[in-house]
């Protein structure tokens, strides 16, 4: 929990620098709204953990080297993302007109490497713990903001960079081996 907590300042931290940047060159915000209910549902996704291991604690999974595993890979595809986009990486969707599309990292292979590793931690971390009422509550309220998230996020890009022509053959989560 330690570790997933000091993860999530770190990244807060280096949005915020990354944030600072990009409005400084210029950079237009969407999805202000839906911003805090992505915050509040992470947020209550720890306390829920936490709660649900403190009441409950069912100890590790039988599993847990499979689902640890599964974590491991989630943690270095999340680094992988944050290298490749750098300083564009952020919490929020902030877009800065004209700039670049970057399509190299992870982002070669799927559209969005991050949202994809945020899915399999809200899935895997609790199950880990044997918390599967927070793994399951999590990842319908996980999927509920990203549904709202990906799209306003892609509307932004098409209308201010060529997003769509660089990813007109990549698909959100799934890579596409076969063409």
């Amino acid at each position: 929990m330690g570790f997933i907590i000091f993860q999530r300042a770190a990244e807060i931290l280096f949005a915020k620098r990354n944030e600072k940047w990009m409005k400084s060159k210029g950079a237009l915000e969407f999805g202000i709204v839906h911003y805090r209910w992505i915050v509040l549902v992470h947020v209550l996704f720890l306390l829920s953990f936490s709660m649900e291991k403190f009441i409950f604690n069912h100890g590790l999974s039988p599993q847990w080297l499979i689902i640890f595993i599964a974590f491991i890979f989630a943690q270095a595809l999340r680094i992988w993302a944050l290298a490749s986009l750098g300083r564009y990486w952020n919490t929020k969707i902030l877009v800065l007109p004209n700039a670049d599309v970057i399509r190299k990292g992870p982002y070669r292979f799927i559209k969005h490497p991050n949202y994809f590793v945020v899915c399999v931690e809200i899935l895997v971390i609790p199950l880990l713990f044997q918390a599967y009422y927070t793994a399951c509550l999590f990842t319908v309220l996980n999927i509920m903001v990203l549904a709202i998230r990906i799209p306003e996020e892609e509307r932004a890009l098409e209308c201010y960079s060529e997003y769509n022509g660089v990813f007109h053959d990549c698909r959100r989560f799934l890579p596409k081996f076969v063409k």
